[in-house]
């Protein structure tokens, strides 16, 4: 069932002698994979696989001596182009917002490599427009892809999850061995958009909020399983990766023969190599036409669209480098809730905390003490009718159940 080497076998952190990646690291609090510390064998399911910062991880990963499951887009992707990456690498196709396609996605990682250690979900969509110009389907489509198809890859996997974790747990240990280390690891790539709003990109925004507070909420419930999860926040990501999805970087070095399949051969001579290996630098975004009201050039809801034409090349993130330090993520022992990717997200996430904490302190002056602090008075002395006995009725009338109200429960059978 498994292929490859056994899951216990140490690995060396630079396999691949073209890595110039080698000076990242994580810090040290999160104990990343070193030469004290090195890594072992992982599994990856990698949703998402043929995005720029999807494919720069299949490969890091591979060249680090993982096993990869690289999942592409059902619509936009055919298997003769999954097929033929690496020996180690197997490619699927899925549709994140059908849970069949999924679930499928799963069965044939395990059924390939004998387990699952990492999820990965780097799918995303969005709409760049106005709020009001994006119409119903503008808005299901990036959040039934963004959210819901999070939602799907997590809920099918949480219970493989739970069950890896009673099973080690289970399992006799030594005294270093960390059983909850091998429960399972998600790591969800958001964007900066999960934690500050963007004109013209509002409900991709809205998506990206809605996974941030799901995955912050799950990570409550599942940390007792040993079951680990990080948000990725990456900034504007560079195009960076010097091959396209045939993977042809690998025929070049002898660690890591190249062994395509047959179709991925045939493949190749029908010329379909070629177009693989041409990515759209923004092709999971749609540039929605603004309405009239919108359609000017400095609108704000044509901020998103100016930053990505003024970027085109220019991007200040590396998808190689951010591939590097996420796979240092999936193997590190403690990992973030978040990881700010780029001087870019660092700042902005920064700059939008602050503006926060900063409208908090400027207003906190507002807030309304209880009744027995100072009888409904606020801090300059001003006294807010009817609050003091409103507060003293409900601390006393409405807990004792004397005026208040009524709490019945619901009778069983």
């Amino acid at each position: 069932m498994a292929t490859g080497s056994s899951p216990s076998s140490t690995l060396s952190p630079t396999l691949n002698s073209n890595n110039n990646t080698s000076h990242l690291h994580l810090p040290s609090s999160t104990d990343p994979p070193s030469d004290t510390t090195p890594p072992t064998q992982k599994v990856w399911l990698v949703f998402g696989a043929t995005g720029h910062i999807g494919r720069s991880l299949v490969k890091c990963a591979l060249s680090h001596g993982d096993n990869v499951a690289a999942v592409g887009r059902t619509h936009e992707n055919t298997m003769p182009q999954m097929q033929g990456w690496h020996e180690r690498c197997l490619g699927l196709l899925c549709d994140v917002r059908v849970r069949a396609t999924v679930r499928s996605a799963m069965e044939r990682c395990i059924d390939r490599f004998g387990r699952i250690d990492i999820i990965v979900n780097c799918t995303g969509y969005g709409v760049i427009g106005a709020c009001e110009d994006q119409d119903t389907a503008d808005l299901r489509s990036q959040f039934d892809t963004n959210f819901l198809g999070t939602l799907n890859i997590i809920q099918l996997s949480l219970p493989y999850f739970r069950h890896l974790s009673t099973t080690t747990n289970l399992q006799p240990t030594t005294s270093t061995a960390i059983p909850a280390n091998n429960a399972g690891r998600y790591l969800i790539f958001s964007s900066t958009s999960g934690a500050l709003g963007v004109p013209g990109l509002g409900p991709y925004c809205a998506t990206k909020y809605a996974t941030e507070g799901l995955i912050e909420s799950m990570l409550y419930e599942v940390d007792t399983f040993g079951i680990k999860a990080t948000l990725v926040e990456p900034g504007h990501m560079r195009l960076d990766e010097p091959t396209g999805l045939d993977d042809s970087a690998f025929n070049s070095n002898p660690s890591h023969p190249a062994h395509p399949t047959a179709a991925a051969a045939a493949a190749g001579a029908a010329g379909q190599r070629d177009s693989m290996t041409k990515l759209a630098r923004y092709g999971h975004f749609l540039v929605k036409k603004p309405s009239p009201p919108y359609d000017t050039p400095t609108a704000p809801a044509g901020h998103a669209g100016r930053v990505v034409q003024w970027l085109a090349d220019r991007q200040p993130t590396s998808a190689v480098k951010s591939a590097e330090l996420v796979w240092q993520l999936g193997h590190c022992r403690f990992p973030p809730l978040r990881l700010l990717l780029g001087s870019f997200a660092v700042e902005s996430v920064r700059d939008r905390l602050r503006s926060v904490i900063e409208e908090i302190e400027d207003w906190k002056h507002l807030h309304f003490p209880s009744a027995a602090s100072g009888e409904g008075e606020g801090e300059e002395g001003v006294k807010f009718e009817g609050e003091g006995d409103m507060m003293e009725g409900g601390e006393e009338e409405g807990i004792d159940g004397e005026g208040g109200a009524e709490v019945k429960e619901e009778d069983e059978g």
